[in-house]
């Protein structure tokens, strides 16, 4: 089955990632005290890179088959009790493993109180990374008294969607330069980049239409 070019292409390391340098360093600086044992809250518009930022993070504790993802409205009491009994295991080769929540405005409220005690305790070789979109972290921290004491548990990388359109263009015609979906010059990406609000993967799906194709 074919990989959607943004899959294809999606960042796998640190210096892979474009535009959110701010971000990045704060990741990076934690690294020499170790990802083991933390919780990280990631938010940003969408297509801004919370998912790949999020799997980066979750690839320095964890090998891909001991990173899972959870969506967030899905996340039950009682499934978080079946996550936190999986967390007490040791993964194989690099002995982690991590958990990807996304959607994370999408937590209930019986779910944070419980979570608010599991982050207390996490072990050493477990990394949890939360991502939502700024508007959704503003909803829940309206909606739920638990959010705030959530996020003061967590290292919190706030993406920006500023700045984005030119780095974004560049790249992306530079991925279909080399899937051959590319007839339109730079300026033409740029737009493309404004168009779609910097959303990067929404520019790669344009790019996989053939809308860049003469």
């Amino acid at each position: 089955m074919a990989t959607a070019l943004y899959e294809q292409y999606r960042p796998k390391g640190w210096d892979d990632v474009i535009g959110q340098d701010k971000a990045v360093r704060r990741a990076q600086a934690i690294a020499s005290r170790g990802y083991g044992g933390r919780a990280f809250w990631i938010s940003g518009a969408s297509g801004v890179g919370k998912t790949t930022i999020a799997y980066i993070l979750a690839g320095q504790v964890a090998d891909p088959e001991y990173i899972q993802e959870l969506d967030a409205t899905d996340l039950t009491p009682a499934r978080l009790r079946e996550v936190e009994q999986v967390m007490h295991l040791y993964g194989g080769g690099q002995g982690g493993r991590a958990f990807v929540v996304n959607e994370a405005h999408g937590l209930r409220q019986d779910t944070l109180r419980q979570l608010l005690v599991l982050l207390e305790r996490l072990p050493d070789h477990v990394l949890i990374v939360f991502t939502t979109t700024k508007d959704g972290q503003d909803s829940l921290f309206d909606d739920h008294e638990d959010a705030h004491p959530l996020l003061s548990r967590c290292i919190v990388l706030s993406l920006t969607n500023q700045g984005l359109s030119k780095p974004f263009a560049a790249r992306v015609r530079e991925i279909a330069e080399a899937e051959g979906l590319n007839g339109r010059p730079e300026a033409e990406y740029v737009r493309l980049a404004q168009r779609h609000r910097n959303n990067f993967r929404a520019m790669l799906q344009a790019v996989e239409s053939g809308e860049m194709m003469e």
